[in-house]
């Protein structure tokens, strides 16, 4: 492929030195005085009081062995969302470039994008949520590609081959896709195909499977020249101490176990809730992901209900999804819960 990132850069930041932060600089030595930090520790954790190493070798070398993806090829941040943002300051120019995204999906796409001044190409999904036929013309002029896989907020997927199409199709734009749900449906990861297409970007994030959404800590997989560009914009700490060890513990081996049987019981108390909804529900969408989307035909009625009942789950503005709702998987106490209040829907 002919692909060349740096091309796609904003040209101002081709020469740009990145900002040297002590921790990047480093050094050796028993005295530390080259950070403006504190002395004193006043926390039970170890080195609070210093600044953390922008991308902490343990945090990243645990992520580099779960995902079979090089260390180089992987930057940590705060959240998927940091990741999204930081492609678009990478680049895209203010006022003159967009992304191209395919709805209905996550809004922090298009969000991020116009908090700077970036248009969005809004490309609608089909009826069965799969890429429309010819949208490469019409995201031709985008920089970035958006696709949320599986898609938030129908929890629909689409499938690893199309994706390869897609990025092959496109091999001068920076595919990007969004893999935050992938743990439930490891088989159509992409992830392994980086070192094949230098203009895919794979994000991931620990919030869903993982059961670390308050943590903030996704990450960004790329080719090195990818890397390198959004490494000259990214925040000189953005992974804070505690975050970098609660994370590398979630992915030490008996962390991946733990996860991994969370998602076998969360995808079993999904599909109870998905067979339950189908009975009372206009259209229940095959979940992929944590969560299933369900159309009712009086969906105030049933908003109603569940808001009646305690249970807050999340209705939609968008003119597609007016009429859904979308329930995310919960344990069996919840998932019972929930389905006494579903069967009570006429």
């Amino acid at each position: 492929m002919s692909f060349n990132a740096q091309q796609l850069a904003r040209p101002e930041l081709l020469t740009l030195v990145p900002y040297q932060s002590a921790r990047r600089i480093g050094g050796q030595g028993d005295i530390w005085i080259n950070a403006n930090e504190s002395p004193f520790n006043n926390s039970d954790l170890e080195q609070l009081n210093r600044y953390p190493e922008c991308q902490p070798p343990e945090l990243i070398n645990a992520y580099s062995q779960y995902t079979d993806v090089a260390a180089n090829n992987i930057v940590a941040t705060r959240g998927a969302d940091e990741a999204i943002e930081l492609l678009i300051r990478t680049f895209c120019i203010p006022g003159k470039d967009t992304i191209a995204t395919f709805g209905p999906t996550y809004g922090m796409y298009a969000i991020s994008a116009a908090t700077f001044n970036i248009g969005v190409k809004k490309l609608t999904l089909t009826e069965d949520f799969q890429l429309p036929s010819q949208w490469q013309q019409q995201a031709a002029e985008a920089k970035l590609v958006f696709i949320c896989n599986p898609n938030n907020p129908t929890g629909s997927v689409i499938n690893k081959a199309q994706l390869e199409q897609a990025i092959q199709s496109m091999p001068n734009t920076i595919v990007v896709i969004d893999e935050a749900y992938i743990e439930f449906c490891p088989a159509q990861s992409v992830a392994d195909l980086l070192s094949l297409y230098p203009n895919l970007v794979v994000l991931r994030t620990l919030s869903k499977a993982f059961s670390l959404a308050g943590a903030r800590c996704g990450f960004l997989l790329a080719n090195d020249d990818i890397i390198d560009l959004v490494m000259r914009v990214i925040a000189p700490y953005p992974v804070p101490l505690p975050v970098a060890e609660l994370a590398s513990k979630a992915l030490s081996k008996t962390g991946i176990n733990l996860m991994q049987q969370q998602v076998a019981e969360l995808n079993r108390q999904g599909q109870k809730l998905a067979q339950e909804l189908a009975n009372v529900a206009a259209k229940v969408i095959a979940p992929n992901g944590n969560f299933v989307l369900a159309k009712f035909k009086q969906v105030d009625l049933v908003k109603q209900l569940l808001i009646d009942n305690g249970i807050v789950a999340r209705a939609y503005s968008d003119p597609v999804l007016a009429d859904a709702i979308r329930f995310s998987f919960a344990n069996k106490q919840q998932t019972d819960a929930i389905i006494s209040v579903i069967k009570q829907i006429e």
